[in-house]
């Protein structure tokens, strides 16, 4: 067996760690002994995962994480899905339930619309409908092809999600508004944060780059807090007004 492009079960977690800081060597082998994975070998037993092996498990770790599947749906559906037979979870994440992680080489590629389907796991009109609302802006290649930026994959698939919820993209035009009101007080509050920090003429470098992007990561974990708490307050009471 040709060995390039094969990677040692210890480079494979090396490899995935960023993304999954609790994935261990023992962690794989019980995902290969649970029947998820299965690694080629070298004649002295060594495991070699291929690029297609490293993909499968990144989409395992994927659900287990986001989707909180148990493995043995998991393996059904990807057992399934290599049989090209149809999804038992429709209704429930359907076939995008299956999909693997956005990795950061997508987030930094312009993708045709017509590759949606297969890169975020919807549909062509979705993904317009979403463009309609403001949600996303499409691109336009020299060509005069609608391109959709890597960015916004996540946010695509988040979308589709609240579809299950009967929330639809035209549902979602308030955020969007909120979201031009709100960008200015978020950049007034980066202004007083660096005044804090010794004045706003702060010379732009990575370290500098980095605080203020923790910073409004920060702001926004907060104020989305707030958001929640306020909204689901408003909720609980009007189910009280309802039931009294």
């Amino acid at each position: 067996m040709d060995e390039a492009g094969y990677l040692t079960i210890g480079k494979v977690v090396d490899k995935l760690r960023n993304r999954y800081p609790d994935l261990t060597v023992s962690k794989v082998r019980y995902l290969e002994d649970e029947g998820l994975l299965n690694p080629s070998r070298t004649p002295s037993g060594y495991r070699l995962y291929s690029q297609k092996d490293i993909k499968r498990l990144e989409t395992i770790l994927y659900l287990q994480k986001n989707r909180f599947l148990p493995l043995s749906v998991i393996k059904d559906e990807l057992d399934r899905a290599a049989n090209g037979s149809p999804s038992k979870l429709d209704g429930e994440g359907g076939s995008a339930a299956l999909l693997a992680p956005i990795s950061e080489e997508d987030t930094k590629k312009l993708h045709p619309i017509d590759r949606m389907p297969e890169v975020a796991g919807v549909s062509v009109s979705f993904v317009r409908q979403l463009s309609e609302a403001g949600i996303i802006s499409l691109k336009r290649s020299p060509h005069g092809r609608d391109l959709v930026d890597g960015r916004d994959l996540s946010l695509i698939r988040t979308c589709d999600e609240l579809r299950h919820f009967g929330i639809e993209p035209k549902n979602l035009r308030q955020y969007v508004n909120s979201a031009n009101r709100e960008s200015a007080m978020f950049e007034q509050a980066l202004v007083v944060y660096a005044k804090k920090g010794g004045g706003v003429e702060v010379e732009a470098t990575e370290e500098t780059r980095q605080r203020f992007e923790e910073a409004l990561s920060r702001m926004l974990s907060l104020t989305g807090k707030v958001r929640s708490e306020l909204i689901s307050r408003r909720v609980h009471e009007s189910f009280k007004d309802m039931e009294g």
